[in-house]
């Protein structure tokens, strides 16, 4: 089954809010809506996007919490992490 560009667009606005991509946003909602996305249909996928970034962030600030320093092993550290710190 291939989804439409409707569809496709909707997932991406979800997936902008998960990543907190402001221009990703309001890219893909104009993309939606140029495939007749509605805007119930846009606030349900921006909804989704929000319920899994808290989701995904309770997580993380639950392992976070535990995250035991001493007992790291650095495996991969020279690798990095893809965030522009360094």
């Amino acid at each position: 089954m291939k989804l439409d560009d409707r569809i496709m667009e909707l997932i991406a606005i979800g997936a902008s809010i998960t990543a907190n991509c402001q221009p990703c946003l309001e890219y893909h909602t104009g993309k939606a809506k140029e495939y007749g996305a509605d805007e119930q249909e846009i606030q349900d996928a921006i909804q989704v996007g929000k319920t899994v970034r808290r989701g995904a962030a309770a997580k993380m600030d639950k392992y976070a919490a535990s995250f035991n320093v001493s007992g790291l092993n650095n495996e991969g550290a020279d690798k990095g992490c893809g965030c522009s710190l360094s």
